[in-house]
């Protein structure tokens, strides 16, 4: 009964049906009643809402973007703190334990061979590749060279050239226990100068001492490569039968198997104090994380001092200056990243999925000193674990950051820093469509661009 009296007085009488209670409505009413039966989509659908939720957050997009600031900093701030870190690990069983022998003690002939090489090298102003075919053939590894050219788009720095050319000179030591079907690479970059001549030297007394085991279950290369970055990338599309870069190759004439690992080395002194270690590379790539760990155990085994970014890690981790110190190491890497640039070799073969780092020697003030002896054990233990692997390193995180050696931050603690400091820019995007869309429903708004003028306009017109 209440229902027909009321169908009576409303305007449009008859011409009200049950199911549109809301004819005779106030606007107001009728927006209220239509939004309560349309659950979630009541807020999208009714304008009376979304204005608001448009005018709510146009007066609050400038304190939520601060917040938003304020807690991806704070929260980027506290991955140093060592409570916000994991404890490095190795996840890979065939590299869980670093107890084999190490029993390289040649330091004698590495020094002979890098003496020989930058006499030499200095002889033929250049990479002595005679000299380097020779000696390795001596060695009994398979020698093969690869002559390559680069036209680059811009001169380089040094000698303001447009065409590079150069050699790479590279030899295999064929495994006695398997076929050839997988291998590990030791690089060494023929650098300008009295650069890397001892890596040279180690490179080959690790050569002819690898030469005389006989557990090896995978083919090792022995590279030194001309130009650095040019020249490696020049041999990674030779070997992967690819072109990239429009290198012109002579080809290759002689390939091992497929490559699970590499380690590039350089070294300019006959003694070290530390060793450094490289892992950026290609647009922010990273290895796997076991191949880190695993440089970092035979490090602390053979009792090398190793750094990372050229920083020793500190003991004292709840003191301030070695959170700061943490601090920067981070920073220090996450802007190398940034800058998209490879630290090292080793950042060419990381876009072919092989798994490599760049060891530096570095010889500074400190007065612990390691001979060539150290540093060849060190690079053995490293491929004899590396001589375990059953298949390529995946178990471990590729996507990380590393305060220190012995312990790093997985993407699953430092993405919410970043994911803070997107919501910005999604804040600013619903901000800026939301002012447009006010502009198109009501052109005199004064935050509009345009809107006094529009009704100076009007006004005038009348």
């Amino acid at each position: 009964l209440r229902w027909q009296r009321r169908r009576e007085e409303e305007p449009g009488g008859e011409a009200c049906a049950p199911a549109r209670l809301t004819c005779g409505a106030s606007p107001a009413r009728r927006g209220r009643l239509g939004s309560s039966g349309g659950g979630g989509m009541g807020l999208l659908s009714d304008p009376y809402r979304r204005r608001a939720l448009a005018r709510l957050l146009l007066r609050l997009h400038a304190p939520l973007c601060l917040a938003c600031l304020a807690g991806g900093l704070g929260w980027f701030l506290g991955l140093a703190f060592q409570p916000c870190t994991l404890r490095a690990s190795m996840s890979e069983n065939a590299m869980g334990s670093t107890m084999v022998e190490e029993r390289f003690a040649h330091p004698d002939r590495a020094l002979a061979h890098a003496r020989d090489f930058a006499a030499h090298k200095r002889k033929a102003r250049g990479m002595p590749v005679a000299w380097l075919e020779k000696t390795m053939w001596n060695l009994g590894l398979e020698v093969y060279k690869q002559s390559f050219s680069r036209t680059l788009p811009f001169p380089d720095e040094l000698r303001e050239r447009y065409m590079v050319t150069g050699t790479n000179v590279y030899g295999i030591l064929r495994a006695p226990r398997a076929a050839s079907t997988e291998s590990l690479v030791l690089s060494v970059p023929c650098s300008e100068g009295q650069q890397n001549n001892q890596a040279v030297g180690l490179m080959l007394a690790l050569a002819s001492y690898f030469r005389g085991q006989i557990y090896w279950a995978k083919d090792i290369i022995f590279l030194v490569n001309e130009h650095d970055l040019i020249g490696m990338e020049a041999w990674l599309e030779a070997y992967h039968d690819v072109n990239v870069t429009e290198v012109q190759s002579s080809g290759m004439l002689g390939r091992a198997g497929a490559i699970q690992a590499a380690i590039s080395l350089e070294l300019s002194s006959d003694v070290i104090t530390s060793f450094d270690v490289a892992v950026e590379g290609l647009n922010g790539q990273l290895p796997n994380l076991d191949l880190v760990n695993l440089f970092y155990a035979f490090c602390q085994k053979n009792g090398l001092l190793c750094t990372i970014q050229g920083k020793l890690q500190r003991s004292d981790w709840d003191s301030l200056p070695s959170y700061l110190h943490s601090l920067q190491t981070l920073l220090l890497m996450v802007l190398k990243q940034g800058s998209g640039r490879p630290q090292g070799d080793h950042g060419l073969f990381l876009r072919y999925h092989i798994e490599a780092i760049t060891v530096r020697g570095i010889n500074s003030f400190r007065q612990y000193k390691y001979d060539m002896g150290t540093v060849g054990k060190t690079l053995e233990g490293m491929f004899r674990k590396l001589n375990n692997l059953l298949e390529r390193l995946h178990q471990s995180y590729f996507f990380y950051l590393l305060p220190s050696l012995s312990r790093f931050v997985s993407i699953g603690i430092y993405m919410p820093a970043f994911g803070f400091l997107i919501l910005i820019l999604v804040l600013k995007a619903l901000d800026l469509w939301m002012k447009l869309s006010q502009c198109d429903v009501d052109p005199a708004d004064q935050s509009c661009d345009g809107g006094p003028v529009a009704v100076e306009v009007r006004g005038g017109g009348d």
